[in-house]
Order: C-alpha cells, then structure tokens, then sequence
C-alpha cells in the first residue's frame, strides 16, 4: 500500500468494502465556517452506518483558553468520543466530509497521531459518493460502543508533530522552517480578516491555500502537482515543513496532502486565531 492509499479512499473502494460486508468504521464529519453544525445535514442523508462527529463539541475542547478558537481535545476526551463513535481495534476507520475535506482532514489527523493505524479520508467526500452511485441513508445511526485505546499523551511526540507559536514564528523568520499558511490568499495578504483579531500572516509564511490542493470535483491532486506546489514555494525534498490556518482545521488538509507523497508536516495547532490574540506577536500584510 502506497502513502496516497494509506491516507485515501475512493468512494468506489468504499462501496465495494460495504457491499462485501467487511467490518469498517464510517465515520460523518460535516462542518465549515458557514455551518459548523453539521448534523442537520447529516440527518437529512448520510452514507450508510456512517456516526455523526460534531468537530465543534468532540474535535474541540472549548475548555482551553489562549490556544485559538478549536483547541486540541485531550486524548482522554477524543479516546471516549471515538468509544461512543463505535471505533474499534483491528476495524478500519473512513471520515469523510462535504466542504472541502476540512472536518474529515482534522479528524483524520487527531485519530492517527493518537495511534489508530488505519484512518482514510474518503477522496472526494460526499459529493464522490453520490456520484459514484452512492446511497444515502437518514436519521440518526447509534452504534455498540467501541474498544478503541489511544495513546498515552506523553507518547504523540513523533505520531503527532505540533508546533507552538515561538516555534512556528521563529521557525518562519529563521528560514529553518517552511511554514505553509492554508488559508485563502485574500486572508493571507490581509485583504479580508472575517474572524479573527487582526488581519495578516506570520512574517515568514509562505501561502498555499487548502483548496489549491483539491480538483475542480473535490477530490485530492495528483502526486506530481502537489510536489509542483511545493516547488513553486521551494520547498524542497529536504525541507523540515509546517502548516498553519485560521484554527487549526483547514491546515489539516495540507498535512494529509503531504502525506500522500510521503512528506511530512508539523501543525501549528493554535494557528492564526492564537498567533493574532497575542497583539506583542508581528503581523505581515501582502504577498511576503
């Protein structure tokens, strides 16, 4: 299995794994900065099995202050959320979204650096599955509770690179560092700031846009043209690579693009909405 199969699915891969009757955990992760609760939209169709994730209440802890507006759930928290969810040992796991793979991106990438070893976003989400001949059940589905375990805290080191804000901003001004800023170019430039406290980027950080990442039909990019992004940027086979958005979602989708070439990415979990509260931090406006 390939790096793109290990982080993918294909919505004709998933069919066939449901209609053979093999055990896979489904997994609705609907939201966007529009509609952040999705499960309106989730009770009105989903794919079949398929337990709805709230990215606000269990992807989040609202507990948190000072680390940006979706802070990190703690592994205890996320462990119980995935047990009610019904995520097993030995069961493979499929998260899938409809707005441009950003719920599923971020909960693809809570569950494998908390040690869940088979995690795949489905390409293309909702919008693959129908289109593929999908079908779409209603109301809501609960399921036997799970035996998952997750890592101890003390162990994501490794599984789970994150980066602080001195060590995104240090790492960017240096030039020791590739900081990737996800969010849309008009945020980056600081032409529009719709949510958070100033307009702008972290000096140093260079813009690529989530979405550039994705087709016209939602589903990832090929290899070659994400490498090509990257060396539009040059960045390189050598690089040491971090990423940031607004709140440490969207940036998510840059982490599993990588993946799927077989490079890695740190998160700046707190990103933008942290780095901005703090008004001692430098803020950069424009292409640079």
């Amino acid at each position: 299995m390939g790096p793109r199969s290990k982080v993918l699915i294909t919505a004709g891969e998933l069919i066939a794994l449901l209609r053979a009757g093999e055990p896979v955990t489904v997994l609705d992760v609907r939201w966007s900065l529009e509609a952040p609760d999705g499960h309106p939209a989730y009770l009105g169709g989903h794919l079949p099995g398929a337990v709805y994730v709230s990215l606000e209440d269990e992807l989040s802890d609202r507990t948190v202050s000072d680390r940006g507006r979706h802070p990190l759930p703690t592994g205890r928290d996320l462990e119980a959320a995935a047990r009610r969810w019904g995520v097993r040992r030995h069961v493979p796991v499929v998260v899938y979204d409809d707005w441009n793979r950003a719920g599923s991106g971020r909960l693809w990438w809570l569950l494998t650096t908390s040690g869940v070893a088979d995690v795949r976003i489905l390409d293309g989400g909702l919008a693959a599955w129908t289109k593929a001949g999908g079908e779409l059940h209603t109301g809501e589905v609960c399921p036997e509770p799970g035996n998952v375990t997750l890592l101890p805290e003390d162990l994501y080191e490794g599984l789970r690179p994150t980066l602080t804000a001195d060590e995104a901003g240090d790492g960017a001004r240096t030039g020791s560092l590739a900081l990737l800023d996800a969010r849309a170019p008009e945020r980056f430039r600081a032409e529009v700031e719709p949510v958070d406290a100033a307009a702008g980027h972290i000096p140093g950080a260079k813009n690529l846009p989530f979405t550039a990442l994705l087709t016209a039909d939602g589903t990832l990019l090929p290899d070659e043209e994400i490498i090509g992004l990257l060396a539009e940027r040059g960045i390189g086979d050598d690089a040491t690579v971090g990423t940031y958005c607004g709140s440490g979602i969207s940036a998510t989708v840059v982490v599993a693009a990588l993946a799927t070439v077989g490079r890695s990415a740190a998160m700046f979990p707190g990103s933008w909405s942290q780095w901005s509260s703090d008004a001692s931090r430098p803020v950069a406006r424009g292409e640079h």
